[in-house]
């Protein structure tokens, strides 16, 4: 099992900019991508943005492609997510995602395996 908690969500305006945490703990070990989503009331889940275990790889949503950036710390067990430049349709609950045992990427929600609780971002004009 991987518990995922993430954090670094609030209220900010637009042009600020804001960094989301994601924890790992549990069986951390071996290879996992880790991927960040975003869902909006009466929206589906959507993809942002994934990193390979090395974070050597990453693949961003066209919608967040130059303002936002993954990260990762493997020492730390947490990969990061950089929102520089938020609009108000960025407004949205941020999930943290785990796909253990693969050197794959993926952008599929139904193909990682640990979710975390999911932090509330709101940016207001």
């Amino acid at each position: 099992q991987v518990q995922l908690v993430e954090s670094g969500g609030g209220l900010v305006q637009t042009g600020d900019s804001l960094r989301l945490s994601c924890a790992a703990s549990g069986r951390t070990t071996g290879n996992y991508a880790m991927g960040w989503f975003r869902q909006a009331p009466g929206k589906e889940r959507e993809f942002i943005a994934t990193i390979n275990y090395s974070g050597g790889r990453t693949i961003y949503a066209d919608s967040v492609k130059g303002r936002f950036t993954i990260s990762r710390d493997n020492a730390r067990n947490t990969v990061f997510l950089q929102m520089n430049s938020p609009r108000p349709a960025d407004t949205a609950v941020y999930f943290c995602a785990a796909r253990l045992n693969t050197v794959l990427l993926s952008t599929i929600p139904g193909s990682f395996d640990y979710w975390g609780q999911g932090t509330q971002v709101t940016v207001s004009s």
